[in-house]
Protein backbone atom coordinates (compact mmCIF):
# COMPACT_ATOMS: atom_id res chain seq x y z
CA UNK A 1 0.00 0.00 0.00
CA UNK A 2 0.94 3.47 -0.72
CA UNK A 3 2.41 5.65 1.81
CA UNK A 4 0.76 9.25 2.02
CA UNK A 5 2.42 11.98 2.80
CA UNK A 6 0.86 15.00 4.28
CA UNK A 7 1.30 18.93 4.47
CA UNK A 8 1.59 19.46 7.70
CA UNK A 9 1.80 23.31 7.41
CA UNK A 10 -1.31 23.61 5.73
CA UNK A 11 -3.00 25.94 7.83
CA UNK A 12 0.21 28.10 7.56
CA UNK A 13 -0.48 27.62 3.35
CA UNK A 14 -4.10 28.87 3.56
CA UNK A 15 -3.72 31.66 5.87
CA UNK A 16 -1.31 33.47 3.73
CA UNK A 17 -3.16 32.50 0.13
CA UNK A 18 -5.76 33.94 2.03
CA UNK A 19 -4.58 37.15 2.88
CA UNK A 20 -2.50 37.15 -0.92
CA UNK A 21 -5.88 36.90 -2.29
CA UNK A 22 -7.97 39.49 0.05
CA UNK A 23 -5.02 42.29 -0.98
CA UNK A 24 -4.94 40.96 -4.93
CA UNK A 25 -8.86 42.41 -4.45
CA UNK A 26 -7.81 45.16 -2.95
CA UNK A 27 -9.61 44.44 0.17
CA UNK A 28 -9.05 45.04 3.86
CA UNK A 29 -9.42 42.59 6.43
CA UNK A 30 -12.26 44.77 7.78
CA UNK A 31 -13.85 44.52 4.66
CA UNK A 32 -13.68 41.39 3.81
CA UNK A 33 -15.04 40.72 7.68
CA UNK A 34 -18.30 42.55 6.82
CA UNK A 35 -18.46 40.63 3.93
CA UNK A 36 -18.12 37.08 5.83
CA UNK A 37 -19.99 38.13 9.28
CA UNK A 38 -16.92 37.65 11.16
CA UNK A 39 -15.36 40.16 12.95
CA UNK A 40 -12.29 41.84 11.96
CA UNK A 41 -10.19 40.50 14.50
CA UNK A 42 -11.51 37.25 14.11
CA UNK A 43 -9.77 37.68 10.55
CA UNK A 44 -7.06 39.30 11.54
CA UNK A 45 -6.36 36.09 13.70
CA UNK A 46 -7.24 33.62 10.53
CA UNK A 47 -4.42 35.64 8.79
CA UNK A 48 -1.86 35.83 11.46
CA UNK A 49 0.96 33.20 11.59
CA UNK A 50 0.97 33.45 15.51
CA UNK A 51 -2.64 32.29 16.04
CA UNK A 52 -3.35 28.67 16.67
CA UNK A 53 -5.70 26.48 14.10
CA UNK A 54 -9.39 28.17 14.46
CA UNK A 55 -11.44 28.04 11.50
CA UNK A 56 -13.77 26.29 10.06
CA UNK A 57 -14.62 24.80 6.96
CA UNK A 58 -17.85 26.91 6.46
CA UNK A 59 -15.44 30.18 6.98
CA UNK A 60 -12.72 28.47 4.53
CA UNK A 61 -15.75 28.38 2.24
CA UNK A 62 -17.31 31.78 2.90
CA UNK A 63 -13.96 33.71 2.71
CA UNK A 64 -13.60 31.82 -0.61
CA UNK A 65 -16.82 32.80 -1.64
CA UNK A 66 -16.65 36.28 -1.04
CA UNK A 67 -12.57 36.67 -2.35
CA UNK A 68 -14.23 35.20 -5.50
CA UNK A 69 -11.37 32.54 -5.18
CA UNK A 70 -11.67 28.63 -5.81
CA UNK A 71 -11.04 26.63 -2.34
CA UNK A 72 -8.09 24.89 -4.14
CA UNK A 73 -6.59 28.02 -5.15
CA UNK A 74 -6.21 28.20 -0.85
CA UNK A 75 -3.71 25.17 -0.33
CA UNK A 76 -1.56 25.64 -3.41
CA UNK A 77 2.26 26.40 -2.30
CA UNK A 78 3.67 29.41 -3.73
CA UNK A 79 6.32 27.79 -6.31
CA UNK A 80 9.60 29.35 -5.10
Amino acid sequence: MKKLEFDTQIYDTIRKNIKKYRKLNKMTAAQLAELVALSHDFIRQIESEKAAYNFSVETFYKISVALGVSLDKFIEKDEI
